[in-house]
């Protein structure tokens, strides 16, 4: 497939269909904006260099999409980039060891591995937007207001990732985004909004089709300074005691920083054990005692920053270990 054929197949996948106007050559397209309705733009208006407007229709969500090393990725209208994580099926969990051919491939257990973690087949039907970076402390003050920076490593700068917020906190901003964007009916299609991801919806994206410990291969030192980690995520080796600005180490092949390292991640779900057959699109326990949060912090050992590594804390805890990031539904 030459790189025309990929533009023009991630363009049918993004809702961007190429269509004649009346009495006129074919240079015309209708583009579906993110959460939008569809809305006319000049080719000229919506594809400038390996950019794609959806300001340019002049409905739905304000906002831009363009492509960067493989991934596609879309600007709100606050900055904040997200990339398309297309639906799917993967093994959740990770190996115990026991040569378990059910859950291909079979692979030792991991350093560090917990029976928490039981592998099973999750299928992910709809694609969607996961924000390429932890949420900022200058983002948290851009929808939170001026001064309301909770962060203990305030002194990182804005470029760091907020922390010492709380899963109910992480919430109050969702409302506040949301509502900023005028994102309400947020069940309804085609209007979206933003949420914190599912637990399955972050282990997919954070795997990016991959198999081994971390995305980038598998855990070579699960108690010292691990030169795989090293290249992709802040931990107890290499951070120095602090956060670190986001998307400084190599993303994954979905264009996510910082999934392994930095600070860890809350999600919706409540904390629980894992099914034993096959599920579609989970959620997690429907109560529970604690909040899922992923992918260990600047203090963590590298066994905790596997992609099957999971914590959960009570919703109201904070602490300087624990950020988030969002994501946004996708609808076709």
């Amino acid at each position: 497939m030459n790189k025309l054929q990929q533009l023009l197949t991630m363009l049918l996948v993004l809702g961007v269909l190429f269509r004649a106007a009346p009495g006129r050559a074919a240079n015309r397209v209708i583009v579906v904006p993110l959460g939008g309705f569809s809305g006319n733009a000049t080719s000229a208006d919506v594809i400038h260099g390996r950019s794609f407007s959806s300001k340019t229709a002049g409905k739905g969500a304000v906002g831009s999409l363009k492509i960067r090393d493989g991934a596609i990725l879309y600007t709100n209208t606050v900055g904040m980039e997200f990339s398309l994580i297309p639906a799917g099926s993967f093994i959740m969990g990770s190996p115990d060891g026991s040569g378990d051919t059910d859950h291909p491939p079979v692979r030792p257990a991991e350093d560090g591995r917990d029976s928490y973690e039981k592998q099973h087949q999750v299928t992910i039907t709809k694609s969607f937007y996961m924000q390429t970076t932890e949420v900022t402390q200058a983002q948290w003050e851009m929808i939170m207001g001026s001064g309301t920076n909770p962060a203990y490593f305030a002194s990182c700068g804005m470029a760091c990732p907020v922390e010492q917020v709380s899963w109910f906190d992480a919430q109050n901003f969702i409302d506040a985004l949301n509502a900023l964007e005028h994102r309400t009916n947020c069940n309804t299609i085609p209007n979206s909004c933003y949420t914190l991801p599912t637990e399955a919806q972050w282990e997919y994206a954070a795997r990016a089709d991959t198999v081994t410990a971390f995305y980038n291969g598998d855990i070579l030192a699960p108690t010292g300074n691990d030169i795989n980690l090293d290249k992709i995520g802040w931990y107890g080796f290499n951070a120095g005691g602090t956060t670190h600005p986001v998307a400084q180490l190599a993303s994954n092949s979905l264009g996510l920083y910082d999934m392994a390292g930095n600070v860890r991640e809350w999600c919706r779900d409540w904390g629980g054990n894992y099914p034993d057959n096959p599920v579609t699109d989970p959620g997690g326990p429907t109560s529970g005692v604690g909040r899922v949060n992923r992918g260990g912090d600047w203090s963590d050992l590298p066994a905790h920053h596997r992609s099957a590594m999971r914590f959960d804390n009570s919703p109201s805890f904070r602490s300087k270990q624990i950020g988030f990031r969002l994501v946004l539904p996708s609808w076709p």
